[in-house]
């Protein structure tokens, strides 16, 4: 199994450019179900999570293939209508072809989600939505078995912003009869991406991006040509982490500083200067780093994917720095291998209390999801000494090619097989 080692006390410097959004890739991949024949994508990144998406559209029958950032997906044939346990099991994402299929053909039978163990992340908003459409939902030896003759609009409340739930059921609305009302929807820019992606393809959408999002279905969708995904907000976010916690300074191109809003704040709030230019994005650190507090919240505020790696940023800030977790109740996994490399870290609740100390020590840690693995590697660049970084299938599910992204900035970092 994979390993990184790195030593670090090095500071960062240089510029990268940060690959397209896998949370933007997966539904938009998932949305070509909808239209019979071949779509192409652009900007897709070269990840774990995306060639399992890819070998989930090829068993429905897909032509599925993906060279230089450019994915071709032809639908014609799709002749399979289930998401089999051995494919989803590995990725919660694969849930978002539920409804491309069941508003597409009708039926639909896929296996409940896996992915990262940060909590419990249930479909039933999923389901009850799609139920109000019209569809007949049974639970039957862990699949969801789903059928609709065709399914009709509804109103829509979710009680809580859910992502994939958002993207499911805008997605299922496209081929609905009549519209469907999104109310309480996520906001998150990969939402508006689909919802950018499913209008190229002559969906009618409206409100992506706000709290009510309101879908007229159409009879057809065509197939979507040369459609480019937005930038992935949460690897630029921790490559601005990066920059700072190594005193470094780093130069991110191709990236949307719109969707950085509260990152950003947060990191200039803890002493980082990030200046904005038609270069990109430039994040150095000019004197210490101070202690901040944060709580993170559902799109726009503060991201959970990027609370593990402000963490780590915290353990060598002045002061101390409260973190509060309401997203997800287990995303605070990776304490205990901060702790390794002498972090001060209390835990109460959903509540971490960061002492900033003088240095963190290289150790030997374990990465028990995505975002958890690249805070190890944040702090494994900041510390003095050498780390391994066991287990890092995980990071390589959401970042794509960092160990050599870090060799280009100057880190000292070995991907061991």
């Amino acid at each position: 199994m994979d390993k990184l080692i790195i030593r670090g006390s090095r500071k960062l410097k240089g510029e990268i450019e940060i690959s397209g959004s896998k949370n933007a890739a997966l539904p938009i991949l998932a949305s070509s179900i909808l239209a019979g024949g071949e779509s192409t994508f652009l900007r897709i990144p070269d990840l774990r999570d995306i060639s399992t998406m890819g070998k989930l559209l090829s068993h429905l029958g897909a032509n599925f293939s993906f060279k230089d950032g450019r994915v071709s997906l032809d639908t014609t044939n799709i002749k399979s209508f289930e998401a089999p346990y051995d494919l989803v099991k590995t990725m919660r994402a694969s849930v978002l072809v539920l409804g491309p299929l069941l508003a597409r053909y009708g039926r639909a039978k896929v296996s409940l989600p896996g992915g990262c163990a940060i909590g419990q992340r249930p479909i039933n908003l999923h389901l009850s939505g799609l139920e109000k459409m019209g569809a007949n939902i049974k639970l039957e030896s862990g699949y969801v078995i789903a059928k609709a003759s065709r399914l009709k609009g509804a109103s829509i409340y979710f009680d809580i912003p859910t992502v994939t739930g958002t993207e499911n059921i805008m997605m299922a609305a496209t081929l609905a009869k009549g519209i469907t009302i999104i109310e309480n929807a996520a906001k998150e820019p990969e939402v508006v991406d689909l919802a950018n992606c499913l209008i190229s393809m002559g969906a009618k959408i409206s409100g992506a991006g706000e709290s009510i999002i309101e879908v007229e279905g159409v009879d057809e969708l065509k197939p979507a040509t040369n459609y480019e995904i937005i930038p992935d907000r949460i690897e630029a976010g921790t490559f601005m982490t990066i920059a700072a916690i190594t005193g470094g300074n780093i130069l991110l191109k191709k990236c949307k500083v719109d969707h950085l809003d509260a990152v950003i704040s947060k990191l200039r709030d803890a002493g980082i200067s990030i200046d904005i230019s038609e270069k990109g994005v430039r994040a150095s650190l000019k004197n210490e780093i101070t202690s901040v507090d944060i709580k993170t919240m559902p799109y726009p505020g503060f991201p959970t994917d990027m609370q593990a790696q402000f963490m780590a940023l915290m353990c060598l800030a002045k002061g101390t720095s409260v973190i509060r977790e309401t997203i997800f109740e287990n995303r605070f996994m990776h304490v205990a291998e901060l702790r390794r490399m002498g972090a001060n870290i209390t835990i109460e609740g959903g509540t971490a209390t960061v002492k900033g100390i003088d240095k963190l020590i290289g150790a030997q840690v374990m990465a028990t999801d995505l975002r958890a693995s690249a805070s190890l590697v944040v702090a494994a660049l900041a510390a003095k000494g050498e780390s391994i970084i066991h287990r890092i299938y995980h990071l390589d599910r959401g970042y794509e090619k960092i160990d050599e992204k870090l060799k280009k900035l100057g880190a000292d970092i070995i991907r061991q097989i």
